[in-house]
């Protein structure tokens, strides 16, 4: 089939909280944005995913994320070679319906009609070659003027996710099994789950959609419009802002909050409307949880999936982490063990749904382990606690090569830099100083200074703080090329 003047906007909504993966996982920094499954994050995993359409045009990504990851996604599209064509912020996350939404209303304001391919950032596909075969097959039907949703060929009876009710198998000269959707179903109890498998006809909701913009506009003016209306008018009122495109906060916060299934899909399914599902089967997960993870991970021959400094002995069908220390676990089962700098969690493998309940608990205690790491990035880089006490604190901090912190000073606190490698350009006041390895410089409280990395290679610090007091917010910022306030 030739379609050469179809253009393929990859759309991948990035905006997820993967709460059920901590300790990994957190506020600023989740799921998304790590390697679970190789070398990759598994949102560079998602950006460079389509590889293979034949004579179909696909042009450069939309990413849709909040303000907070904006320089992650932005950072890590970059080291893989695959600059977006624009990153959509959301002021605040509305789920997956006004993303698309908004994503479509773009396309169509800047005079195009794409078929939009949406998939979510932080799911993990095993089989690349066979997800092509199958989004070759979903983006013709796109075409023809369905919509059409990726079902994923269930393993066993899960109950963490949606099911889809398959009809009659379509025509597809694209090389999957094509078929009309039937119906959905909720996320089922155990038995009913089983009852699907039996019956045959049923797949997992994969998340994953086609379909040209002007399609889905019409959708959802019809089943959703009021998230029809408030995600266009946020994109017709939307800021440019370099590589950034921000959706206009006070329409955006008015839209709905629902997803693309509860919104459209469903409704759409009950009426007999023109959709599709095509037949995923690429060993795929949402990595919804630790369990899914172990599930399509490498197993040893006693069924532990292992990763870092581990000793498993005596153990069998576990999932055992470690990142900056030695775990060991002894005549254990079925369990999953989680080490990270300032946390450890243990669960059994049955309860991982639960993980969510532990971020609660943190939310109620304001525990900034909910959201961050002891490593925090910046759009600059990043810094590490590495030690406190009453009126101290020492960080490393690394700055990316053409890198610039903001030209700020602190009220409260005093800094002492060594530079432990490559080259720092520091200013301190009216003057400008030139730092290399093993030297240093000292910042008293209140004056301007801002540290930047002119070198090609990553500036690697240790900072010394002392004061009555070392909060992130002590900072007053004069200049800021990240356009932070």
């Amino acid at each position: 089939m030739n379609h050469p003047t179809i253009a393929i906007w990859p759309v991948v909504l990035a905006g997820g909280g993967g709460t059920r993966l901590w300790p990994l996982s957190r506020g600023y920094y989740p799921k998304q944005f790590l390697a679970l499954g190789g070398n990759e994050s598994l949102l560079q995993q998602t950006l460079t995913r389509l590889e293979d359409t034949g004579d179909m045009r696909v042009e450069a990504p939309v990413v849709v994320c909040n303000e907070e990851h904006r320089f992650l996604v932005a950072e890590q599209a970059r080291q893989v070679g695959c600059l977006p064509a624009t990153i959509m912020l959301e002021p605040e996350g509305r789920n997956t319906a006004p993303a698309l939404t908004s994503a479509a209303r773009r396309a169509v304001r800047q005079g195009e009609d794409p078929v939009l391919l949406m998939m979510p950032a932080d799911h993990l596909i095993k089989d690349r070659a066979a997800f092509n075969i199958t989004a070759r097959a979903a983006l013709a039907e796109a075409i023809a003027g369905r919509i059409v949703m990726f079902g994923v060929v269930p393993t066993h009876a899960e109950v963490g996710y949606g099911y889809i009710e398959v009809g009659d198998a379509l025509e597809s000269g694209d090389g999957a099994a094509v078929y009309a959707l039937r119906s959905f179903r909720e996320k089922p109890d155990e038995a009913t789950a089983q009852s699907y498998l039996n019956a045959g006809g049923y797949l997992w909701n994969g998340g994953i959609f086609a379909m040209k913009a002007s399609v889905w506009l019409a959708q959802a003016e019809h089943y959703c419009p009021d998230i029809a209306r408030y995600a266009s008018a946020a994109t017709d009122a939307a800021r440019e802002d370099g590589e950034f495109f921000r959706l206009e906060v006070e329409a955006f916060a008015n839209c709905p909050s629902d997803s693309i299934d509860y919104a459209v899909m469903e409704p759409l399914a009950a009426a007999g409307g023109n959709a599709a599902v095509v037949v995923l089967d690429v060993g795929w997960t949402d990595v919804g949880s630790w369990s899914s993870l172990w599930d399509v991970s490498a197993k040893d021959v006693n069924g532990n999936v292992i990763r870092g400094d581990v000793c498993v002995i005596d153990s069998k069908d576990s999932l055992v982490f470690a990142e900056h220390r030695l775990v060991a676990t002894i005549g254990c089962e079925n369990l999953v063990v989680v080490e990270t700098a300032d946390s450890v969690m243990v669960a059994d493998k049955t309860r991982t749904q639960d993980v969510k309940s532990i971020v609660d608990w943190l939310s109620r205690q304001n525990r900034v382990e909910q959201l961050t790491h002891r490593r925090v990035y910046r759009p600059w880089g990043s810094y590490e606690n590495i030690d406190a006490g009453p009126r101290f604190q020492v960080k490393r901090i690394t700055v990316n090569s053409g890198a610039a912190l903001s030209l700020q000073l602190h009220r409260h606190r005093a800094e002492h830099w060594i530079v432990v490698a490559g080259t720092a350009t520091v200013t301190r006041g009216d003057e400008t100083f030139l730092l290399s390895e093993n030297e240093s410089i000292y910042i008293p409280i209140g004056e301007k200074h801002r540290l930047e990395n002119r070198g090609p290679i990553l500036l690697e610090m240790i900072e010394v703080q002392s004061g009555s007091y070392l909060g992130e917010d002590d900072i007053v910022r004069f200049e800021d090329k990240y356009d932070r306030v």
